[in-house]
């Protein structure tokens, strides 16, 4: 409670603090966020439709993991095939227009910056970029395979697997897209520290229910019911939540506030 109350006053602190900047209207903020979502969604379309050239290569990217095992996809519906290539060619699209995505974020939230913050860009946009295809590739080389194994030739050694298009497409996006997706958390940790919301102290404070709330995350999006790949999604989340707090006293407007006073002085 205590924790909670002090957080929230922080956030109040911090708004505060940015009373000074140059303020927008409710509709030039919807107008603004509009330009951006149209801009977005441009750039998404542009990037599905040059996946979209390639979708059999991107096909058989998401199927070699399955095919080392010696299994081929099977269909029970005739559309599933063009669908699984339009899912394909979306992802890969989303992934080539994601800096120019990400770039339309950063340009909504830059008015609210001041200049000093606003030089965070690129390190916001290739971390941003970087730690989502780290995930993503950790979650393709090592947690897809292993989870396969475990699950057809161990559990499912005995029995004949009849993989569908359906099926195996939403087992590879939970694994690529959730661990892609788990490897933001030092982005988040980035802008909640940034707007003075979280602390370094108060992140070490409650590391214990950080442990906590990282184990719940990797046992839902698990696809194995053993604890050994539990922790396998576990421990390098641990990892980037260790990695965030540093990245929260890097950016913490207290420890940038008490660097200007050292070199002013």
């Amino acid at each position: 409670m205590v924790d909670a109350s002090e957080a929230i006053g922080k956030a109040r602190a911090a708004v505060t603090q940015r009373a000074d900047l140059p303020g927008m209207s409710l509709m030039e903020h919807l107008e603004e966020l509009r330009k951006r979502i149209v801009h977005s969604a441009l750039y998404l379309a542009a990037g599905f439709f040059v996946a979209y050239i390639f979708h059999e290569r991107l096909y058989s990217f998401v199927q070699a993991p399955l095919s080392k095992l010696g299994i081929k996809l099977n269909y029970t519906h005739p559309m599933d095939p063009l669908n699984l290539y339009l899912q394909v060619a979306l992802i890969g699209g989303a992934i080539l227009a994601s800096p120019f995505i990400l770039y339309q974020v950063w340009l909504f939230i830059a008015p609210g910056l001041y200049q000093k913050e606003k030089r965070f860009v690129v390190p916001f946009m290739s971390a941003t970029v970087g730690l989502f295809l780290a995930g993503a590739s950790f979650g393709y080389f090592f947690v897809l395979p292993g989870a396969l194994k475990i699950l057809i030739l161990g559990f499912g050694g005995k029995f004949n697997p009849m993989v569908t298009i359906e099926e195996y497409t939403g087992f590879f996006l939970s694994i690529i897209l959730g661990l892609g997706i788990s490897f933001e958390l030092p982005i988040l940790i980035f802008f909640l520290a940034m707007f003075g919301i979280v602390s370094p102290r108060f992140l070490w404070k409650n590391i214990r229910y950080a442990i906590l709330a990282v184990f719940l995350v990797a046992a839902i999006i698990c696809p194995s019911p053993d604890p050994g790949t539990m922790c396998i999604y576990a421990v390098p989340m641990l990892g980037l939540y260790i990695v965030g707090i540093g990245v929260a006293w890097w950016v913490h407007p207290a420890r940038r506030k008490a660097k200007e006073a050292k070199e002013s002085s």
